[in-house]
């Protein structure tokens, strides 16, 4: 499952930035040579919905000499919409797979040492979107000639702000042994145990935790600090 939960850009970008911005925000601002989503005083804010690695240069640039907030998206849920050739729906549903803002980890596995920077900060986005798909039987086989054509959002759920590496450990499990395996941590959260191999290959990066040993069961990982 790995990415579940995580998008494109597209209309969503264009929804959670109208969703984000406030009175007295500015929008769409150049700053050098890139455009930034919304300036809040001295703040920058950029919506990012897929993967971290591709503003790298972007954000490089804009962490020099700014406070920088990125916002990214998790799908708790997501309703599936088919539509016909003229916009017209022909059947709705939602989806039985559900996100988690441990998915963060599957776009942050990019560039593992992000939070580590002191001018950046992650607003993480639980939402709820519709999936809009349209018949085009040549270029979706697998999915019986349905593709996704835009995504929208229907509703945030919650917010959840990470300012610092410690706050990752707010989306671990909190029964985590301690001395564990990513194949704990992958059962703990419900998820494909490559999840949890690029949660810990972040953690750590950001020394966060500390491989142990190397067991038939996988490498075992212990919390530096005791937690």
């Amino acid at each position: 499952m790995t990415g579940v939960g995580t998008l494109r850009e597209g209309p969503l970008h264009r929804d959670l930035k109208s969703w984000y911005r406030r009175p007295g925000d500015d929008v769409e601002v150049p700053v050098g040579s890139y455009v930034v989503d919304i300036v809040r005083g001295e703040t920058l804010i950029e919506v990012q919905t897929s993967s971290f690695a591709k503003v790298g240069d972007k954000l490089g640039h804009l962490l020099d000499a700014h406070q920088v907030v990125v916002v990214h998206p998790v799908v708790v849920t997501r309703h599936i919409v088919r539509v016909d050739a003229d916009g017209v729906v022909v059947s709705s549903r939602r989806s039985p797979k559900r996100g988690r803002p441990a998915d963060l980890f599957a776009e942050l596995v990019s560039w593992p040492t992000l939070l580590d920077h002191p001018h950046l900060s992650i607003d993480l986005v639980l939402v709820d979107i519709d999936e809009i798909r349209v018949f085009q039987p040549r270029r979706a086989r697998r999915r019986h000639g349905w593709v996704v054509a835009e995504r929208r959002l229907r509703e945030v759920r919650e917010t959840m702000l990470l300012e610092a590496p410690s706050s990752l450990r707010r989306l671990l499990p909190d029964d985590l042994p301690d001395e564990f395996t990513s194949a704990d941590l992958s059962a703990r959260w419900g998820r494909d145990r490559r999840l949890a191999q690029r949660a810990l290959y972040c953690l750590r990066h950001l020394g966060l935790v500390t491989a142990t040993a190397r067991t038939s069961r996988g490498i075992s990982y212990a919390w530096p600090d005791g937690r």
